[in-house]
């Protein structure tokens, strides 16, 4: 017997207002309290989740099937895939999604004109998929964890394509090295089965995970293993291992163990969506380094006393400055770039006048 319809009390209104559950569908599709807590403020609608976005067109699943709908264009904001929604039909019997549940989290970037693209919500875990052939990127792979860390998003690590080079161990053992301890690294093979197996603990039932990585990494392959979906599935280019954007599309799909998985296509360029804070807790162990360096305002540059350099990875030290420089950049306003901009004009003067006085 399906458990359909539950009540909820408004704070706000002195009557009970119904809203049609069907409880034990929407679990399959990530129902959890808290999702239920933000359906109940509203007093119309069917609930369902995001699965696709086309263009103007989505996807709904009410854990029972899949559906097409139209977003009303009175929302705000287009639904992203993993957004909670709810819809009504009109006189035709065409869906129409009417309002956008405020969600517990996204996952965004900036385009190049800076504008924000959400590409996934409601999302527990993030599977950063990444190949350990010419794909292998330590920079790139911070970069996705920074923008987890800063849409609250537990990330895992997900190597992959190990079988097809002879220093997959030597790579594995760099990032293990160079990343913090807390982040968890796994090495699969994506069309094996026991792929499922070592992923198990952040597939369990009411969880939704993204993956995200770099064009044929093997991001659709593995959400085949994990889900016994029959996307289609690319190789890569011989000579540089970039990948073929066989996914064009975000879309979600059920586990059989009750999670829910969201694939997406390859990303290569991910402006970062965040401010500082989003960076040093990305590099969380810089920041616990830096209480024990001599000056309070450490650059972990050239300072005395610095107890971060010689303690992490080069590189990664050179990254970490990288993406602060550039979310610094992104936050500044027109006033604050001209200010810059003037600054540097008054130390470039000043350089060249002390060369000048230097001249015989």
């Amino acid at each position: 017997m399906r458990q359909r319809t539950r009540a909820f009390a408004l704070r706000n209104r002195n009557t009970t207002i119904t809203i049609d559950f069907d409880i034990a569908a929407l679990r399959r599709i990530g129902l959890t309290h808290a999702i239920a807590a933000r359906l109940a403020i509203h007093d119309r609608g069917t609930p369902a989740r995001v699965a696709a976005v086309h263009r103007n067109a989505l996807v709904l699943h009410d854990g029972t099937q899949e559906f097409p709908a139209r977003p009303h264009p009175g929302l705000d904001t287009l639904p992203a895939v993993g957004d909670w929604v709810l819809f009504d039909h009109n006189d035709l019997g065409e869906a129409w999604v009417h309002t956008l549940v405020d969600p517990l989290n996204e996952l965004a970037r900036r385009d190049a004109d800076g504008a924000r693209q959400r590409l996934a919500a409601n999302v527990d875990t993030a599977l950063f998929v990444m190949g350990l052939d010419g794909d292998f990127n330590p920079r790139r792979l911070e970069r996705y964890l920074m923008v987890a860390r800063s849409a609250d998003v537990s990330p895992v690590v997900v190597l992959t394509k190990g079988d097809l080079v002879d220093d997959a161990d030597a790579k594995a053992a760099q990032l293990g090295a160079r990343l913090p301890p807390a982040i968890p690294i796994v090495r699969v093979h994506a069309q094996e089965a026991g792929a499922a197996a070592l992923l198990a603990p952040w597939t369990g039932a009411g969880q939704t995970l993204v993956l995200l990585g770099t064009s044929g990494v093997g991001k659709s392959t593995l959400t085949n293993t994990l889900t016994g979906a029959h996307q289609p599935t690319g190789g890569v280019r011989k000579g540089d291992d970039r990948g073929r954007h066989t996914t064009t599309s975000r879309s979600l799909h059920l586990c059989a163990g009750g999670a829910c998985v969201i694939d997406t296509p390859g990303l290569r360029s991910w402006q970062p969506d965040g401010d500082e804070d989003d960076v040093n807790a990305a590099f969380d162990d810089i920041e616990a380094l830096a209480a024990d360096c001599r000056f309070h305002d450490c650059k972990h540059d050239e300072e005395p006393g610095c107890a971060v350099r010689g303690a992490v990875d080069a590189d990664r030290l050179r990254n970490y400055h990288k993406l602060l420089r550039e979310v610094r950049h992104a936050a500044a306003t027109p006033l604050d770039r001209i200010a810059e901009r003037s600054k540097w004009k008054v130390l470039n003067r000043m350089a060249r006048a002390r060369a000048q006085a230097k001249r015989p």
